[in-house]
């Protein structure tokens, strides 16, 4: 398998060899949604809070007696039951959402991921981006020749989550240069998840060759 690298300016520079067991691999539409599930859950902070009889502001005197005033018994106008009292079963801020994903299955869903994105023609290699100073005025330059490469015309038109642009290693010149794109984002490849990938219409990776050892090392080689 082999993909043209292009430069900033959108010109072909070159070819690479893509490893088939990252960019070949089979759609695997039940393993992404339990992975990308999981890992949403275990991003999810819990906020929902109510209060229990015993959180609640109020006195702890009893409303009236027990017996001879014809009303219903009560001990607490804190009761679960009373318009000011506690909220009982409510949800709690306490609760834990997070869902285990073992190594090789968030490795393997972010396989399937990223050839499919391939076979439908959203990734797009790129030899480096080099930006002396932080230019937003140059990053959109750059993206507006990326935009022009065949099947990547909505880099320069999409508003929302058009691209994630991933490297190596995150450069402060690029990261600055891009920030100020609501429609992008900055990760770098070792960083890479199936959410993040599934999120964004292309992926943009820079620096093909590093890159392509860091995603087949996401999982390592069994020893002999």
């Amino acid at each position: 398998m082999e993909t043209k690298i292009y430069n900033q300016q959108g010109k072909e520079t070159g070819s690479i060899t893509l490893p088939e067991s990252v960019f070949n691999v089979a759609w695997n539409a039940n393993l992404v949604h339990q992975v990308v599930t999981a890992m949403q859950a275990n991003a999810r902070t819990p906020v929902a809070h109510t209060k229990n009889r015993a959180e609640v502001s109020g006195t702890g005197k009893k409303p009236w007696k027990q017996k001879g005033t014809g009303n219903a018994r009560h001990g607490s106008r804190r009761s679960p039951i009373w318009r000011t009292g506690g909220v009982a079963h409510g949800p709690r801020n306490e609760r834990d959402y997070g869902q285990k994903i073992n190594k090789k299955m968030r490795a393997k869903a972010l396989y399937a991921v990223l050839s499919k994105k391939f076979k439908d023609g959203e990734i797009l290699f790129i030899d480096a981006f080099t930006f002396a100073a932080p230019k937003t005025k140059e990053a959109k330059a750059t993206i507006a020749e990326l935009a022009k490469v065949k099947g990547f015309e909505k880099l320069a038109t999409k508003r929302v989550n058009a691209a994630i642009i991933a490297d190596v290693a995150k450069s402060e010149a690029v990261r600055k240069s891009f920030q100020n794109f609501g429609n992008m984002s900055i990760e770098e490849v070792r960083n890479l998840n199936p959410v993040e990938v599934l999120r964004h219409k292309f992926l943009i990776i820079a620096s093909p060759e590093e890159s392509l050892k860091t995603l087949a090392g996401r999982i390592a080689p069994k020893k002999a």
